[in-house]
């Protein structure tokens, strides 16, 4: 254990990282992918991990982030080469480095300001290794997000629009991405679905949605999709975007609705009115795209369904239109990068590397 080190800004780069999907529910059918993008994907992220190989620093980190080395970690376990700690020091020195920012609190963060993603991710990328020893580390990782949730021995009622929501740890304001994240490595721990955490969540997550029908709050309008945190977007006002409805649509289903309620069937509505790979629909100019990216693979993963029917008629198998993408993007050297905007670090190849093999490890599962 080692003490806190001094808040960074990390917390702005790791604002729309995501989790791995590989605990998600309800798991999709056998995919029904062409062969050739199946294979140009499996080379794509074996091109993407040799990327990272040469860009992996010398105390087993990528940028100097836990968020960011946890994101690394898992793409090559999740890969279909299942790299394990018997690999050799490229995996065992990244967990080294995660360990070395366990904090006595319980959570895994090389900063106040984003522990709640850090520790999320962290934990996710541990429980992929499947080793007792890390056990006790997950444990107390998993009561550190529990108390971050706001409620009401925090002094928040269940009127205020802040309640069963989670923030980024030293940011009191909760958001539906650092929500979803929470939610993410609860749920991949285990955590008992009669835990009151999952109830809570609901709340916020209710209140993230624009559906009248389920959310209390004024603002709130009818297309079904989700927006950043209850009554704002940083895309403007309220509206919905493609990053955070497909993060409610998991976050949904994580804390256990089924898969025909009303709320799911709202958000699944708005992604096929709003289908597209070009962009992060309802952002603005491509930001956070490759955040959209992964949200896409994990959600339409977990949701089980291997074609999307969009409200045109248009069918539209994901698994392919997505590795295609994926591919198109891929620079030379095996790296991707957001060229268009660079806002929440889309600009570290590191980061965007890490999130694009893990999409499309999902892609061809």
């Amino acid at each position: 254990m080692i003490a806190r080190r001094p808040r960074s800004l990390w917390w702005i780069a790791l604002a729309l990282l995501v989790a791995t999907p590989a605990f998600a529910q309800n798991p999709a059918p056998a995919p029904k992918m062409d062969p050739t993008i199946r294979r140009n994907a499996g080379r794509a992220v074996d091109d993407g991990l040799r990327y990272l190989r040469t860009t992996q620093l010398e105390d087993g980190s990528w940028s100097h982030s836990v968020g960011i080395t946890g994101l690394a970690l898992r793409a090559y376990l999740e890969s279909r080469r299942a790299y394990n700690e018997s690999d050799g020091a490229f995996i065992t020195k990244p967990v080294q480095f995660l360990l070395s920012h366990v904090n006595k609190d319980g959570s895994i963060s090389e900063s106040v300001q984003n522990e709640n993603y850090n520790t999320a991710i962290a934990m996710m990328a541990l429980k992929l290794l499947n080793n007792p020893a890390y056990d006790e580390i997950l444990t107390n990782a998993q009561k550190f997000l529990l108390d971050l949730q706001i409620e009401e021995n925090e002094g928040y009622t269940r009127e205020h629009r802040y309640y069963g929501g989670v923030g980024y740890g030293g940011d009191e304001r909760p958001d539906l991405s650092n929500q979803y994240m929470a939610m993410e490595a609860l749920h991949a721990v285990a955590t008992d679905p009669k835990n009151p955490v999952w109830e809570r969540a609901l709340i916020f997550i209710n209140r993230s949605q624009n559906r009248s029908e389920s959310n209390d709050q004024e603002w709130a309008s009818n297309d079904g999709g989700f927006t950043y945190m209850p009554g704002f977007s940083p895309h403007g006002e309220t509206g919905s975007y493609g990053g955070m409805t497909h993060a409610g649509l998991i976050s949904l289903i994580f804390a256990g609705v089924d898969k025909n309620d009303a709320r799911v069937r709202a958000a699944y509505d708005w992604i096929r009115a709003n289908y597209t790979l070009d962009e992060n629909p309802g952002a603005a100019e491509r930001q956070g795209l490759f955040y959209y990216y992964l949200t896409f693979a994990t959600s339409m993963h977990a949701f089980g369904e291997a074609e999307i029917t969009d409200t045109d008629g248009n069918v539209h198998n994901w698994r392919n239109e997505l590795a295609t993408k994926l591919l198109e993007l891929q620079d030379d050297d095996g790296s991707w990068i957001n060229k268009i905007s660079s806002r929440w670090w889309e600009d570290n190849r590191d980061l965007i590397t890490s999130r694009s093999v893990i999409a499309l490890d999902l892609a061809v599962q």
